[in-house]
């Protein structure tokens, strides 16, 4: 079932070629591994649903997100980057090591003040593997998909993110072929930390655009 409807917001899109089967947002090597493990483990019994919501909360959260992160901290701390990352995001983000399925052609957006930028796949799921892992329940939920194109400072409120009237917000729709990276704006009072300090104040959500950092 998709509830979305593309009326009236096409200008987001960059040609949706998906094919929509279940496998095709996660031909990744860390995807297949945490999948295999997962059921590996259920079907021995080896572990509770419990502790696999940790393993996958890991993944979620500390593995793939802190490549991510230290791809934001590099274009805090060095405005040559920046500028590579903004002209070319794939390019730059290998730099860095940073590369793999699900990760072709992403493209960096980047906060600024009046501007806020949100990520969302409106058919399916597509996520930049590479630099933020695996993509939350929420991101591939019909409710995320559908309304964050349609109320995004509704959907950026239940998360906590209020903006004021004076900023505006850009909805980017990912596909198949174009991957989105939200780059936060950098904190004040952050002028004395280094790159690694600075990476660990950037969240996943905050690269997905549903939080500030």
């Amino acid at each position: 079932m998709h509830d979305h409807d593309h009326n009236g917001h096409d200008h987001h899109h960059h040609g949706h070629h998906h094919d929509h089967g279940d496998g095709q947002d996660a031909p990744s090597d860390i995807a297949l591994r945490v999948k295999a493990l997962e059921s590996l483990l259920v079907e021995k019994g080896l572990v509770d649903p419990a502790a696999l919501d940790a393993i996958v909360d890991h993944f979620e959260h500390k593995v793939g997100p802190r490549n991510g992160a230290r791809v934001v901290a590099r274009a805090w701390t060095d405005p040559a980057y920046r500028e590579r990352l903004l002209a070319d995001g794939t390019a730059a983000i290998a730099e860095l090591g940073h590369t793999g399925g699900q990760g072709e052609h992403i493209v960096a957006v980047e906060n600024a003040p009046g501007v806020h930028n949100l990520v969302v796949c409106t058919l399916c799921s597509c996520y930049p593997w590479p630099v933020l892992g695996l993509p939350p329940v929420w991101y591939k939920s019909s409710g995320y998909r559908s309304r964050a194109v349609i109320d995004p400072r509704g959907v950026l409120a239940e998360f906590g993110t209020v903006l004021g009237d004076e900023t505006a917000v850009r909805v980017w729709d990912s596909t198949a072929e174009v991957r989105y990276l939200v780059i936060p704006e950098r904190p004040a009072g952050t002028a004395g930390l280094d790159e690694a300090a600075l990476a660990a104040l950037v969240t996943r959500d905050g690269m997905i655009g549903t939080a500030l950092l």
